[in-house]
């Protein structure tokens, strides 16, 4: 996976309640980012997170830069108890095309808090082409 600081949306983040990323992008007129090549939105945890129940991770869109208003366009919810918000767990959530729309011009993340605010845990967001999903392994097909 490579990475661009300018398509980072969020760099250790703490997100002790709901909120929006640190960062948007401006994709200077309102157009549909999902169109053409696949993008991916890759959500790192680099804080294990406590208290809360849930988090959801959001592909988001907006027509202003503090993303004040964001339309969710993909969305994936994790909970504490499956260990799906411990440090090191990343979450990859395609950013789809806008069937019908021509979209916005920010484009953004948002953390939805399920539950009680969270006491720890933190986040980074990139913006990818291509992205590492795990390590497999095969068989190699020869024999001694």
């Amino acid at each position: 996976m490579i990475t661009d600081a300018l398509l980072r949306l969020s760099a250790d983040q703490a997100v002790t309640a709901s909120a929006v990323s640190t960062n948007t992008i401006d994709l200077s007129q309102i157009r549909d980012i999902g169109e053409g090549k696949p993008l991916y939105m890759v959500f790192t945890i680099t804080e294990t997170f406590a208290t809360l129940t849930s988090l959801a991770f959001n592909v988001v869109t907006d027509d202003n830069a503090s993303l004040s208003s964001p339309a969710v366009i993909n969305t994936v919810s994790v909970t504490l108890a499956s260990g799906g918000l411990a440090a090191g767990k990343q979450l990859v959530l395609p950013i789809p095309p806008l069937k019908g729309s021509k979209g916005e011009r920010y484009l953004g993340a948002s953390f939805t808090v399920g539950g009680s605010n969270a006491t720890a845990g933190k986040v980074t967001v990139d913006i990818v082409e291509t992205f590492q999903d795990g390590q497999k392994f095969y068989p190699s097909g020869y024999t001694v």
